[in-house]
C-alpha cells in the first residue's frame, strides 16, 4: 500500500497531478482543495495517499491532510458512494463543512455538489451521522435542536458557515430558536 508521495510536481492537469518521486512519476487524483493548495510546479510536495485497486485499474488518491484522507475513506466506505463521488464532495466542500452538514443533518448542502443526487445525500446524512463532526467546533451532540436550528436559519438567510457558528457560539446555550435567531441577527449586523 502507498501510503505518502513525497518528490517534485511535475505537472498538474485537474484534478490529477505528476509527483516524480526519484525519476518515477505517480499519477494521482486530488480533490480540488488539494489542488488549490499545492506549490508550484518544479517545486517538492508531499501528499497522503489512498491506493484504489480494481480489476480494470490502479488509482492513487491524494489529500494535503490527514482529516481528508480519513474523510475519503469514510465516504467510500458507503454503499453508492465510489472514489470519483468521494473526490467531488471533497471538490465541493471542505471536510469541516462536509463535517457540518452531516451533524446538521443539511440535506440541500450535499445536493448542491455535482453528482450527489437526493437519495445519495440521504444516505451519507445517515450513515456519516456521528462519524464525521465530532471534531469541528459546532454543537456536534446538537446542544440543542433549537441551536441546530439557528444555525440553519443563519445559513439560509445567506450568511457563511463561518459567521453563522460564531453568531452561534456567542448565544446563550438556553435560547429558544425565535430569540437565538434575533440576538445572532445582532450581533452579525455589528
Amino acid at each position: 500500500m502507498i501510503g505518502k508521495l513525497t518528490g517534485v510536481l511535475a505537472e498538474r492537469n485537474p484534478p490529477q497531478v505528476v509527483v516524480d518521486c526519484n525519476g518515477v512519476g505517480y499519477e494521482v487524483d486530488v480533490p480540488m482543495s488539494t489542488f488549490y493548495n499545492l506549490p508550484g510546479t518544479g517545486e517538492r510536495v508531499s501528499l497522503l495517499t489512498h491506493f484504489v485497486v480494481r480489476e480494470d485499474a490502479q488509482i492513487l488518491y491524494g489529500f494535503g491532510t490527514a482529516e481528508e484522507r480519513a474523510a475519503f475513506r469514510q465516504l467510500i466506505k458507503i454503499t453508492g458512494v465510489g472514489p470519483r463521488t468521494a473526490l467531488g464532495l471533497l471538490s465541493g466542500m471542505s471536510v469541516g463543512e462536509l463535517s457540518q452538514a452531516i451533524t446538521t443533518q443539511e440535506l440541500g448542502r450535499l445536493v448542491k455538489i455535482p453528482g450527489i443526487g437526493k437519495k445519495t445525500a440521504e444516505r451519507l446524512l445517515l450513515e456519516l451521522k456521528g462519524k464525521l463532526g465530532a471534531d469541528i467546533g459546532l454543537p456536534t451532540h446538537a446542544a440543542s435542536d433549537a441551536q441546530a436550528d439557528i444555525l440553519q436559519a443563519l445559513i439560509a438567510l445567506g450568511y457563511s458557515d463561518k459567521e453563522a457558528a460564531l453568531a452561534l457560539k456567542a448565544l446563550p446555550k438556553d435560547a429558544t430558536v425565535s430569540e437565538g435567531i434575533k440576538l445572532a441577527l445582532k450581533a452579525l449586523a455589528k
